[in-house]
């Protein structure tokens, strides 16, 4: 078939030629009589073709009924731009074409901006486009995939006919399938006949290949998509591994007209599954730094700091070191941040807390060791938490544009029985002396009010007696307790030369006031687990009392039927018993009787 081509008409300012479009299935043997321009290219064809499916061209054309000279319509806006009218005019004309992933979304979308629907023609263009979508499309993630990456550039359009929505549809389900399939495909029997989940594949993540194919999208629909898989069901933590790896890929892009880092970091801060430990604590610093310097929302900082601070012990310093982007003289870190992120951790602790006593009663006769852990889950967070803040005070002390209520409130973030040992705290203290040594001696008493000098170590305690940046007043409470310290260790040595309780008073009141001010100082939780170690204790104790009771039991049982079956025998053993106890009667009295003094010289 020859090219049926018309010179293209003058461009409506004059002063350019729109590209003519060649279409090498127009009818050769009738001239055109309407010309379409789509965008910058020309279309010279005819108009029962089109008027035959396409409701809009027909009513442009019923407003040109008179006219007698060829028709010229400019569409505007079409979606898919020429080449789908391209598409649109061969299915007009009867041209075979085929429909494929790259160019439905664009059909469909360019059908509805046509008009071309049952109303004007059966089996029009929008049937066809929408049939491919259920029957293949939607069959298939990748091609789901494909298709709603098209989309990106059909909006808001496709989001209105629904394409958007069957695409994500599709893809939510089909990645929730793959993740029960690869659940189903990783189960296996024990020795003991009970299904369980393979050791090797417990992780996850056998079917979570599409978080790959997910991350070419962009920010606005893969939303959409994390958010129905959610609605779907599918495992936090492989929400979360297709999070990480998607911000991974978009934040590390290079700058670019279509890419917005800030509204990246807030969706999928936005995103992130409620289940703890769904994503790494690194990479929720690594989104919070992200977010910091990026100026994001402060919702979605708040939020980040929430998480952060719920898992907080989990941390690393150099997660926890934030750098700071404020203004000239503000710190090399962001302490603000990391002091609310200690606020949120110290909060949900005791919340924690509090439920652990409410159920301590329920919990108070089991004597599982797991039980017991159970009843106090976080005193080991605690710990590690206070080594984080430590050490954390220890790096930013040395700053010299560090305000001192800002270190004091770090410190204090922490109730005071989270330090067992105060030498990181003293260690962190010192450096900032050294480096702010213009503090008043009012500030540096406050700035020592923070240690417990009752609680460093030897060899802390023997550098803050020498230290001459502390306060007076400290170094005379650090030597009165180092003098505690050696007495009582005296005390200790000494009372090991007597064995019976009650030749060692001291020693014993002693250990029993240290034990009761250690038992004030203890928080509630610590606390229950000391009374919890006491009452097994007892009934330790208890059961070994039963014991020796029944075995001195039998004992007196053997011992009468003994007596019973040879009475010569026992009055024997009575008159010997009688004689041991008259030697000891006078053994007694002979140590009894005081020695007569010497009587005074006369002078």
């Amino acid at each position: 078939m020859e090219k049926h081509l018309h010179p293209p008409p003058p461009s409506p300012n004059g002063h350019r030629r729109r590209q003519q479009r060649r279409c090498e299935w127009v009818f050769l043997d009738v001239p055109s009589d309407i010309t379409i321009h789509v965008d910058e290219a020309m279309f010279s064809l005819h108009k029962f073709p089109l008027v035959s499916r396409c409701g809009r061209i027909r009513k442009v054309l019923a407003e040109h009924l008179d006219s007698e000279r060829p028709v010229s319509i400019e569409l505007r806006g079409l979606p898919g731009g020429a080449d789908s009218f391209d598409l649109a005019a061969q299915f007009c004309y009867g041209v075979n074409f085929e429909i494929t992933a790259a160019n439905v979304a664009d059909l469909y979308c360019a059908s509805h901006y046509l008009e071309m629907t049952e109303d004007y023609s059966n089996s029009n263009l929008i049937s066809r486009a929408g049939e491919y979508l259920d029957t293949v499309v939607c069959q298939s993630l990748e091609t789901s995939v494909e298709v709603l990456r098209r989309c990106e550039s059909l909006l808001p359009l496709a989001d209105d006919l629904s394409v958007v929505a069957r695409c994500v549809d599709a893809i939510a389900s089909k990645a929730s399938a793959e993740q029960i399939a690869s659940s189903f495909s990783r189960l296996e029997y024990s020795s003991s006949g009970r299904l369980h989940m393979s050791k090797h594949s417990r992780g996850g993540g056998g079917g979570d290949w599409w978080a790959e194919d997910l991350s070419v999208l962009r920010i606005d629909l893969y939303e959409k998509v994390i958010a129905a898989m959610k609605c779907r069901g599918v495992r936090p933590e492989s929400v979360g591994a297709a999070l990480v790896s998607y911000a991974q890929r978009e934040l590390l892009k290079k700058a670019r007209p279509d890419h917005e880092p800030r509204l990246v970091v807030e969706t999928i801060t936005g995103l992130l599954p409620l289940e703890k430990f769904a994503v790494p604590l690194s990479f929720l610093f690594g989104l919070l730094k992200s977010a910091v310097a990026l100026d994001c929302a402060l919702s979605s900082r708040l939020d980040l700091e929430r998480r952060i601070g719920t898992q907080l012990d989990a941390a690393t310093l150099d997660d926890a070191l934030i750098p700071s982007f404020g203004n000239e003289g503000d710190t090399l870190f962001d302490v603000d941040t990391f002091h609310r992120i200690l606020i949120n951790f110290s909060q949900q602790d005791c919340d924690s807390e509090e439920d652990d006593l409410d159920e301590g009663m329920s919990l108070f006769e089991s004597d599982s060791p797991a039980a017991a852990a159970a009843a106090s889950p976080s005193q080991s967070a605690l710990f590690r938490v206070s080594k984080l803040v430590d050490s954390y005070l220890t790096e930013i002390a040395s700053d010299a544009n560090l305000k001192l209520n800002k270190f004091v409130a770090v410190a204090e973030s922490l109730p005071a029985h989270a330090r067992t040992v105060h030498d990181g705290l003293y260690r962190a203290i010192d450096v900032y002396l050294k480096a702010h040594q213009g503090l008043t001696d009012q500030e540096r008493r406050k700035l020592c009010k923070l240690i417990d000098f009752q609680k460093l170590s030897q060899e802390a305690g023997s550098h803050a007696a020498q230290n001459e940046r502390l306060p007076l007043q400290s170094v005379v409470q650090v030597l009165y307790y180092e003098q505690l310290r050696l007495r009582t260790a005296l005390l200790c040595t000494g009372s090991s030369a007597f064995p019976d309780d009650d030749a060692k008073p001291a020693a014993h009141q002693s250990w029993r006031i240290s034990s009761s001010a250690l038992s004030a100082a203890m928080s509630p939780r610590d606390n229950y687990a000391s009374l919890r170690r006491e009452n097994r204790e007892l009934k330790l104790e208890l059961a070994r009392l039963r014991m020796r009771l029944n075995d001195l039991e039998k004992e007196h049982v053997c011992m009468k039927r003994n007596m019973d079956k040879d009475k010569s025998s026992s009055m024997k053993f009575m008159m010997c018993f009688a004689r041991v106890i008259g030697k000891m009667r006078v053994l007694v009295r002979c140590y009894s009787t005081p020695s007569p003094s010497p009587s005074p010289s006369k002078q």
